[in-house]
């Protein structure tokens, strides 16, 4: 399953928080593409898609489709916010191989 650290979920609440529609989570997702194959997804949906698997971690409800959910075990998610900017950061240990930008892996 996805782990949020402490930083992620204050990020994601900010995010919800301050967005002017009704939100249902925050969808996790892997799509082909990126610099080594595959690449991470984050988008904050209004409603939960069928077949979704819906899960609630320190009051962020996460949205992950079936396709993503075996390229989603046991990843953690951070948010970083620093001097060279602000942002997700994925620790996947199913990941054969990242690039440097950390938002693409090869499985």
């Amino acid at each position: 399953m996805v782990t949020l650290t402490e930083s992620a979920v204050k990020a994601v609440s900010r995010f919800i928080e301050s967005s002017e529609k009704s939100i249902a989570g925050l969808r996790i997702k892997v799509d082909g593409g990126g610099c080594s194959g595959f690449q991470y997804g984050l988008k904050l949906e209004d409603k939960a898609a069928e077949g979704d698997l819906v899960k609630n971690i320190d009051g962020v409800t996460l949205l992950i489709d079936e396709a993503s959910l075996p390229l989603l075990e046991g990843v953690t998610v951070d948010f970083l916010d620093g001097l060279d900017g602000s942002g997700f950061k994925f620790e996947n240990p199913n990941a054969t191989a990242s690039c440097g930008c950390g938002k693409s892996f090869a499985a």
